[in-house]
């Protein structure tokens, strides 16, 4: 086990405090390498929290959290914050079944003072936290934002710096500016930002002065003060563009080198004394300190295990004979598409390699938009582009998917704009928890008029699902489909069309009826696998639509069978389940229907099969619940 001497004496950030600001550099060392050492065995996000190592340092050194606030933006970059508040015995279990959260999580710890998963949200949450400070008379407290150059370019952040402007809140906004998110960022702010940290003759100006002014002994206070109510001029003389934050009545402070932690106190130290809103721009490396994920910060934002020498990846490859992710099951379908279809064009709001988008994006980088994070732009941009006669795959994680819900009624569904709306991490992802399981996308897709809503349930499905949307322009098609591995090895056929609203028999019996909606139905068909041992047999059926609903496929399901169960890997309040449930009713049917999905509540983070495991829709639990109904079905007789 390794020796971290520093480390190993810090519990919470009153230890940190007790250093020298030189030992900071030691304990900088030490936090890198303990993060690298767990996330080498215990999978997590790795680039972006190798990259503040040195600011959670030089922030826990300075404030005095939890009276002060500091918010996380997204908080995936918020490992060595965890480590410095209370959590480095039990980091072990980050984003382990029963384990700490990945992500800040409010009820997990006093020091994380607004939980975050998504992106964006950190300068609304702290204008809010510096506002109710202000009303309870408690605003000497300091309320820091860290926010990376990739959250940016989402349109809440500029709501909450536009709204700050004018409320005047004792607030300090952090850029950590490494110029990725997941992928390269992209977009004007970029080059905006990367304007303003290459202006050498502005920034070796400022350097040299504020040098010379720390000389002046004890008039160095006062003097720097005069300097800083003129830099704003100075800004205006060496830079090309006047500065976009000083604008929003930000007062703006840097570039400053982000891995020079003695530095980086000081700067802090100083901005502490300072009232109102200000923003402290940091420049960092993703993946600083580990060479590899230097060299490939895009592989190394989420690893799996991998070799701690060497940084070679130690998961499994994949080989020809193994079932293949769906997102690549997307993104190799889309190529083709896009080769056979100049129509086509690919959308994503900064998830290229994420969803694979990128396979396309190297053949036809004139037709695949990368927009940055920004969601809500990303589908109604889609929705420009169907008017002109294109048909656009809007390629979002079904989590993100709900910060653009507005635009998918307002912008796609009323105009009836055919959008293809992949919907990728659908269901329970597993690690990331609460805040990125697609949970509620049937549910919230299903109610809004005019869009089509399919769910495969395996590679063949999404291919030919995907093919079947740009046949002829059928107004928005949602297509989900889950994180990981799909069941064929196999499945690059010759496309198929799927007529819209037709689900299959999979298998027919007497005694009761299994509809699936999605992936699930695998587990489905390996519960039936495994009761065929036990003599006992059943009927399923894909419906593959939620909506349309196959009614015709329903009447005769209910015409055979009186005990039905459902299964999806959506929420039950409003499912597939309750979709059921509702055609009952409308048709006059009575039958006992036992509805098997994601209850209603928020699941934690864990592994996929022990999430499923926990929510009751894994292939043993299907097998339990269709044994106690046969069960039950056989007493009934008997009495």
């Amino acid at each position: 086990m390794a020796h971290y001497p520093l480390l190993e004496r810090i519990f919470y950030p009153d230890d940190l405090k007790k250093l020298t600001p030189e030992e900071l550099i030691q304990v900088c060392h030490e936090l890198r390498e303990f993060i690298i050492d767990i996330v080498c065995e215990n999978p997590g996000h790795l680039g972006a929290n190798l990259g503040t190592v040195e600011l959670t340092v030089a922030l826990h050194y300075v404030f005095d959290v939890p009276h002060d606030k500091i918010i996380w933006d997204v908080g995936h970059q918020a490992y060595g914050h965890k480590i410095l508040t209370g959590r480095r015995e039990v980091f072990h279990t980050n984003r382990k079944y029963g384990g700490i959260s990945g992500f800040p999580r409010r009820d997990e710890s006093p020091y994380d003072v607004f939980g975050t998963g998504h992106s964006s949200t950190s300068i609304s949450a702290a204008l809010g936290i510096a506002m109710g400070l202000r009303y309870n008379s408690r605003d000497e407290a300091n309320v820091i934002a860290v926010i990376g150059d990739g959250s940016l370019t989402g349109g809440m952040a500029f709501e909450g710096l536009n709204n700050a402007g004018t409320l005047h809140p004792n607030m300090l906004v952090i850029l950590n500016d490494n110029n990725m998110s997941i992928d390269p960022n992209v977009g004007a702010l970029k080059d905006y930002l990367l304007d303003i940290t290459t202006s050498k003759t502005y920034n070796r100006f400022r350097d040299e002065v504020w040098d010379m002014l720390g000389k002046l002994g004890r008039m160095a206070p006062f003097a720097r003060q005069y300097v800083q109510k003129i830099e704003a001029s100075l800004k205006a003389l060496f830079l090309k563009q006047s500065n976009l934050f000083e604008a929003l009545n930000f007062r703006y402070f840097g570039p400053v080198d982000g891995h020079d932690v003695v530095h980086l106190t000081e700067v802090l130290q100083d901005l502490k004394t300072i009232k109102g809103p200000k923003l402290l721009h940091v420049l960092t490396k993703k993946g600083k300190g580990f060479p590899r994920a230097e060299e490939n910060q895009t592989a190394f934002h989420s690893p799996g295990r991998f070799d701690r020498k060497t940084g070679e990846f130690l998961s499994a490859k994949g080989t020809e004979e193994e079932p293949p992710r769906y997102q690549d099951v997307f993104g190799l379908t889309l190529l083709e598409l896009m080769e056979q279809n100049s129509k086509v064009i690919g959308i994503t709001p900064a998830m290229p390699t994420g969803c694979s988008m990128n396979i396309a994006m190297e053949q036809f980088p004139d037709r695949v938009y990368d927009v940055g994070i920004a969601e809500q732009h990303a589908v109604t941009f889609s929705a420009g582009l169907a008017t002109q006669g294109l048909i656009p795959f809007c390629n979002i994680y079904s989590s993100f998917m709900q910060r653009a819900y507005d635009q998918v009624i307002h912008d796609v569904a009323i105009q009836n704009l055919p959008v293809v709306l992949c919907l990728d991490r659908a269901g329970l992802v597993g690690d990331d928890g609460a805040t990125h399981h697609g949970a509620f996308d049937l549910a919230y897709l299903r109610c809004i008029p005019n869009v089509i809503v399919a769910a495969p349930m395996d590679e063949i499905e999404l291919r030919n699902l995907m093919y079947t949307a740009q046949l002829q322009p059928q107004g928005p098609f949602a297509i989900r489909y889950p994180r990981g591995k799909g069941v064929h090895a196999h499945w690059r056929g010759a496309f198929q069309e799927i007529p819209i609203g037709k689900g299959r028999i999979i298998e027919e019996a007497e005694g009761l009826a299994v509809l699936s909606l999605g992936h699930p139905g695998n587990f489905v068909r390996e519960a039936a696998r495994k009761l065929s041992e036990e003599g006992i047999h059943f009927s399923h059926y894909d419906l593959r639509f939620l909506k349309p609903l196959d009614k015709e496929l329903l009447r005769h399901i209910f015409q055979r069978h009186k005990r039905i169960i459902t299964v999806e890997d959506g929420v039950l309040a409003g499912g597939f389940g309750s979709a059921v449930l509702e055609f009952m009713a409308d048709e006059g049917i009575t039958a006992q229907v036992i509805r098997l999905g994601i209850p209603d509540r928020f699941i934690e983070h864990g592994t996929q099969p022990e999430l499923w495991k926990e929510c009751g829709y894994d292939a043993d639990s299907i097998a339990a619940v269709i044994k106690k109904m046969l069960i039950g079905k056989i007493l009934q007789k008997v009495s």
